[in-house]
Formats: structure tokens, sequence, C-alpha cells
């Protein structure tokens, strides 16, 4: 870098190309001396800048806002002033200063669409890195929560934090996980999605294995947990890391209502998942191949709504999910007013019309319309489902029964199979592990949750010492005792 200013500005103007928002500001400091700030509007607080920048360096003070860094080339400076950063040069001074006069446009602190909940926090992340390290700190103040910012994308240049705590985490877990940041090598990072598939440890595997959240307070649980979580500047959503598969079925509203009423809501949800997986191919297979298990009355009715179709039920099935998978594509791409009526409207309508028009047999529409609406209940495992579930009716429609069960046979070793940054995706039921039951299918008195999950290994294994409940009725005034 040039110590002449006019050198400077125009080495960075050749490398901006004459970009409209690319400006530059000139001015002499008491002495005399020649200065220039530049930035990129729209990226910056133009206030802040004339404010706390330029006219303090004009009358001789130093500057109101934080100094970032310095830069030591061109590259340096352009990459700082990409961040919305403000560049200072000074005649004479073969370096540059710049400071965080960040004024970019973010969208406020509102309830999570995806995870909505009746009874805990209503905050979601937004956009901004800054607002979303500002969201967890909040919930975790502590000086253990370490909070390490990384680079990744040769032309976005996309920031991002890692975040975890150093005194309950496994050293060797936050390790691999930057080794398998530092190994990306891609143009652009646009949302954490994109990272998503990097780091996993089966990515060409139908089931997620990396968390994914939009609420400050479950990553703040993770982490507590002894996990670690992934802030990306630009996307709402953090990544959090190992992923177990029972966390498709959990709510963070679980834990802020009575342990008998979430027990009962997660066995709804592992009901749901399996309804929504199998009961298609189910009905195919029992229908097709096992009458004999159908009741009479019950077969004789299925029989009557099917008579007069033209296809066979496998091809009845098959058409009505891909008549759902379309509509519900449809509800989620178009505006929110428009998507809820044709998801709606669409299903009603088709339904009805197919079932009049002697498409398909009433018994499909209601079997398809079931598994749909199961499928809701676990959202985050509703891509992994849409998939198995045309596997498992081809294999219902050939072998029936036996190719069901064989199927769902192949599904489970798959995710036995199956790791998170090392640790067991089905923990704690393969391999099983009886005493971390508690927090899993069931939801056991928050009181009773004293260790933390075994296998990841954490530095600090209990979350807290062992409860006594006795300890806090001890004051209570006894029966028929004086108040």
């Amino acid at each position: 870098m040039s110590e002449s200013v006019e050198k400077n500005i125009q080495r960075m103007e050749a490398m901006f190309r004459g970009d409209r928002d690319f400006v530059v500001r000139e001015f002499e400091l008491p002495d005399g001396t020649k200065a220039a700030v530049i930035f990129i509007d729209g990226l910056v607080n133009a206030k802040v800048i004339s404010e706390h920048v330029i006219k303090p360096l004009m009358r001789g003070r130093p500057v109101n806002v934080s100094e970032t860094g310095s830069a030591f080339s061109d590259e340096e400076a352009a990459k700082a002033m990409l961040s919305g950063d403000t560049v200072v040069f000074i005649d004479g001074i073969g370096s540059a200063e710049y400071y965080n006069t960040k004024g970019f446009p973010t969208r406020q602190v509102s309830e999570p669409e995806t995870e909505t909940v009746i009874r805990g926090p209503r905050e979601g992340f937004t956009e901004s890195l800054q607002m979303n390290t500002a969201l967890v700190r909040r919930k975790l103040k502590t000086t253990h929560l370490r909070m390490e910012l990384i680079q990744i994308g040769e032309r976005s240049k996309t920031a991002m934090c890692l975040c975890w705590l150093d005194d309950v985490a496994n050293p060797e877990l936050i390790d691999e996980v930057r080794r398998r940041l530092e190994l990306i090598d891609v143009d652009g990072v646009l949302s954490s999605g994109y990272i998503e598939e990097y780091i996993e440890d089966a990515p060409y595997s139908v089931f997620q294995t990396i968390g994914s959240t939009e609420k400050p307070d479950v990553v703040a649980g993770k982490l507590l947990e002894g996990r670690c979580a992934l802030l990306v500047d630009g996307t709402p959503f953090a990544l959090t890391m190992p992923m177990l598969f029972v966390e498709n079925f959990h709510s963070p509203e679980d834990y802020a209502i009575r342990p008998y009423f979430a027990t009962f809501l997660r066995l709804i949800r592992f009901a749901a998942f399996f309804v929504s997986l199998a009961l298609p191919a189910f009905y195919v297979a029992l229908v097709n191949f096992h009458q004999e298990l159908i009741p009479a009355p019950l077969l004789y009715t299925i029989a009557s709504a099917s008579e007069g179709t033209p296809f066979s039920l496998t091809v009845e099935t098959a058409v009505m999910l891909l008549t759902f998978e379309i509509l519900r594509e449809a509800g989620v791409r178009l505006p929110r007013p428009a998507g809820q009526a044709v998801s709606i409207v669409g299903a009603l309508v088709m339904g009805q019309a197919a079932i009049e028009a002697g498409v398909v047999g009433a018994p499909v529409v209601i079997v398809i319309a079931l598994s749909a609406m199961s499928g809701f209940v676990s959202p985050t495992a509703s891509n992994a489902v849409a998939v198995l579930r045309w596997l498992l009716l081809l294999a219902a429609s050939l072998t029936g029964g036996f190719g069901l069960v064989m199927t769902l046979l192949c599904v489970y070793l798959h995710l036995t199979s199956l790791t998170s940054i090392g640790a067991p995706y089905l923990h704690p039921i393969a391999p099983l592990s009886p005493r971390e039951l508690g927090d899993t299918i069931v939801r056991i008195p928050v009181e009773m949750m004293i260790n933390r999950p075994s296998p990841f290994h954490t530095l600090d294994k209990r979350r807290k010492a062992p409860y006594n409940r006795a300890t806090f009725t001890e004051g209570l005034p006894n029966e028929g005792s004086e108040p």
C-alpha cells in the first residue's frame, strides 16, 4: 500500500471498476495533511461516518467508533469495505485503518415461523450475524461461551461464528468441526444449508444428521448439553451438532410443560412418524396380499368403494401420493394466503372429484390424507419420510408384508450405522443405554435429568447435583398446624 492517498484511491477505484456504490470522501487534517475515507454505500451508516469519523479527524480528535484493524494491502482494505467497514487513508502512512460503521438494513427479531410454541420464548434469529450472537449471549451469560469467527467462500466471504462452552464441550469435537469447516473450498455460501452437506458424516443419507433451528433458546440448550453451534451470516437458521435421531420428535416446549403431557405428545409424534412413513405401503400390502387379516365387514366396504376404478390399488396410491406432494410444494412456493387456499381447497376439491369420477377409491384418499397429516407432526423428519414412503410402497406392492418388513429393517440398520460428528445417531436406542432413555420417547421430570448425553464425551458430565425434593418441603407447615 502506497503512502500517497491519491495513489491508494486510484488503485481502489481500479479494483472496484467504477461501481456506483463505491464512495470516496477526501478532506484535510488540521495540519493540512490529505486524508480520505472510502466505503461501500448501503453497507455503512453514513451518519456515523460523518459525525464520528470525518468530523473528529478534521478537528484533530480521535475517531469515536471502534477500530476494527489495520490494512496493509489493497485486498485487506477491500475485504474490510465489503464487510461494512470504513477505510481511512492518510498521506504519508503506508497503511490504512478501518472502523466498524456497519449500517446495512436487517430484519428485526420476530417469532420463528417454523418452530412455533405456545409456552416458551418467541424470539428467533435474523439474517444478521451480530444480532444472532447477541441473542445467544443473552441466554448464556457466562465467560465460558466461546465464539470463533470463521470466513468461508472464495467470492462471498461469508462470515460464520462457531459457538461452544469451553468448560463443557469436548475439545476434540470442536477441533473436528473446525477441521471440516477449514476444508470447505467453494465460491460462495448463501445459507447454512450450503455448509450442512460438507460437514455431516453421511451426506448421501436421506436422514438429516446436522440439527437446524432458528430459536436462540434451542441453541443455548444444545450448548449446555456439550454440543456446538454454527451461526452463518445472512441466514436465520443455526446449525447444531452432533444431532440425534430422537431430536426429530422433540420440541422446545416439551421442557416447559408437565412431563406426563410432554411424554404423551412425544408418543403421538413417534406414532405419527410411523403412520406417515408406512401407512400407504401397509394398506397396499393388506389389500393385495393379506386380505385374511382384514375384518370381513371392512373388507367388503373397501371392495365396494374400489369397485369400478380403472387402475390397480398400487397405481391409485402412487397417483394420490404424487398429487399430495404437488399440492404441498405449490402451497409452500405460492404467497401465504394463496398457498393456504391451494393446499386446503385443492386437496378437498381434487379428492372429492377423484372419488366421484371413479378414478380412485375413497379408502385410498383417506389413507393418503392420514399419512400426509401425520407427516406434519414432525416436520424435521418429513423430507426423509417423503422419500422412504415411495420405497416402502414399491416393496409392499411387489412382495406384500414381507417386503414391507424387510425394507423397514433395512431402514433401521441404516439408522444404526449413521453417526453425527462421531456420535451414534440412534443413541440411546442403538447402542442401547437404558439410563439415558428418560429424554427420548418419554420425558422424565427435569429434576431427574442430572447427566449430560454420554456420546458427546463432555468435560463436565453432570448438569447439576442430584436433586432432593425434601429440602424444599422442610420449611412448609405441617397439616393441621397454625399458618
